[in-house]
């Protein structure tokens, strides 16, 4: 399973995926809100096909990716294959929950996952 970081302003990355700008699927989770606060993924619904995301790497590089598409999941039929299926190109999924929120469960009913393709890479 996937783990979310426990700080609502940091995203964690699948150790077992594919490092942010080499092929395959990079997949990052990060919270949408936090006790009522905006997490570091709050806005990750909103991006549209063309949008830029630029993932900063531990070696210094920094991978830049153009969303293909943003899409809403119901937890209980999350795509997992479509999400960390081996790719022959270098990809970004980012996951966040979505959806309805329900106080009494404290959780979202669905995911967001954006997938992107990198398009450029620089320190």
């Amino acid at each position: 399973a996937m783990e979310t970081p426990r700080d609502p302003a940091k995203a964690g990355w699948y150790r077992p995926g594919a490092t942010p700008g080499a092929v395959g699927p990079a997949v990052i989770a990060g919270h949408v809100t936090w006790n009522g606060t905006p997490g570091v993924f709050f806005g990750l619904g909103k991006l549209a096909p063309g949008d830029r995301i630029s993932v900063r790497r531990a070696d210094g590089r920094t991978a830049d990716f153009t969303v293909d598409r943003t899409a809403l999941y119901p937890k209980d039929r999350f795509p997992t294959v479509e999400v960390y299926r081996n790719l022959d190109h270098a990809g970004l999924r980012l996951i966040t929950c979505g959806g309805d929120y329900s106080r009494d469960d404290s959780r979202y009913a669905d995911n967001v996952v954006v997938y992107a393709t990198l398009t450029g890479s620089h320190t």
